[in-house]
C-alpha cells in the first residue's frame, strides 16, 4: 500500500472487505484445459474419494477451462462429491505472505437425495431449476479470481449480491464460505503438481445472511464455534437450522 492508497475497508472483526462493484472484469480470453493437470486431479479424486461417475465439460471457456467431476454417494462418503478442475490452471493474485494459496480447486458436497441423475445418464439438472445452483456457483467462484485479479482462501465469504439473496426458491441460504472439507480425507486437501505448484482443495459451505454477518462482526472462529455447537456438516442441507437465528418470546417466533 502506498501513501496515496485509501485505508482498506474492514469488518467489525478486523478482516478486510473486498468489493468489486466498480471493478471491470478482465476481457474474454479463450482457454483450453491442461490435460496433465486434469488427469492428476482426476486421479487425486479417485484415490481419496471414489470413482468419478460423470463430468460436466465446458464447450467454450473464458480464462480457464472448468470441468466439474462428480462422484456418486458411497458407503464411506454417503453424499455426492463435486470437484472442479481448471481453476488451478492459473495462479490467483494473492497478498504477500499467501503464496502457498495461489492454486486452488473447489468442491461442494450434496446430499444423496439431490436430483442429480436422470435415466442413468449424466447429471439431469438444468440451469433453470432449483437443483443447478450449487454447480453454477462452483463454476462462478472458480473463475472469479481470474476475472477480477483476486483470490479465494480459507475463511472467505462470498454473498449472493449485497443482501445475500436466497440461491433458490426452496432455501434461504445466500452466501458461500470457503473452508477445507471436514467430511473428506485430510489427504484430499492438497495435491502437489510440482515444486512450484501445490493445489489446495477447498469446500464451499452455504450460509444464511445472519451467519455471514456473525463472521463479519466477530470473526470466523465465532461462526465455527456456532457450527460446532449445532453439529453442522459440510454436506449441503437447504433447510438446516440457522445457527444464529434469533427467537422471540419463549421461542414462539
Amino acid at each position: 500500500m502506498t501513501e496515496q492508497d485509501p485505508e482498506p475497508e474492514k469488518t467489525a472483526s478486523g478482516a478486510p472487505v473486498y468489493r468489486y462493484e466498480e471493478v471491470e472484469p478482465a476481457p474474454f480470453s479463450l482457454a483450453a484445459g491442461d490435460e496433465a493437470t486434469i488427469e492428476a486431479i482426476s486421479d487425486h479424486i479417485e484415490q481419496h474419494v471414489g470413482k468419478i461417475s460423470s463430468v460436466f465439460h465446458e464447450i467454450i471457456s473464458d480464462k480457464v477451462h472448468l470441468d466439474v467431476h462428480i462422484v456418486e454417494p458411497s458407503k464411506d462418503f454417503p453424499f455426492y462429491t463435486l470437484v472442479t478442475s481448471g481453476m488451478s490452471d492459473l495462479p490467483m493474485t494473492v497478498p504477500e505472505g499467501e503464496e502457498d494459496a495461489r492454486y486452488a480447486e473447489l468442491c461442494i458436497l450434496l446430499p444423496s437425495t439431490w436430483p442429480m441423475a436422470e435415466n442413468g445418464d449424466v447429471v439431469g439438472v438444468s440451469e433453470d431449476d432449483d437443483a443447478y445452483w450449487p454447480i453454477g456457483w462452483m463454476k462462478f467462484l472458480a473463475r472469479f479470481p481470474h476475472e477480477y485479479h483476486t483470490w479465494l482462501g480459507v475463511g472467505h465469504t462470498i454473498p449472493n449480491g449485497e443482501e445475500a439473496a436466497p440461491y433458490a426458491s426452496n432455501t434461504k441460504l445466500g452466501c458461500m464460505l470457503v473452508l477445507p472439507s471436514i467430511s473428506l480425507p485430510k489427504e484430499f486437501r492438497e495435491l502437489k503438481i510440482s515444486e512450484d505448484k501445490t493445489i489446495n482443495f477447498y469446500c464451499l459451505y452455504c450460509l444464511y445472511p445472519e451467519e455471514m454477518q456473525l463472521k463479519m462482526d466477530k470473526g470466523l472462529d465465532a461462526l465455527l464455534d456456532k457450527f460446532e455447537e449445532y453439529g453442522m456438516s459440510d454436506v449441503l442441507d437447504i433447510a438446516r437450522p440457522n445457527v444464529v437465528s434469533k427467537k422471540g418470546f419463549l421461542g414462539l417466533w
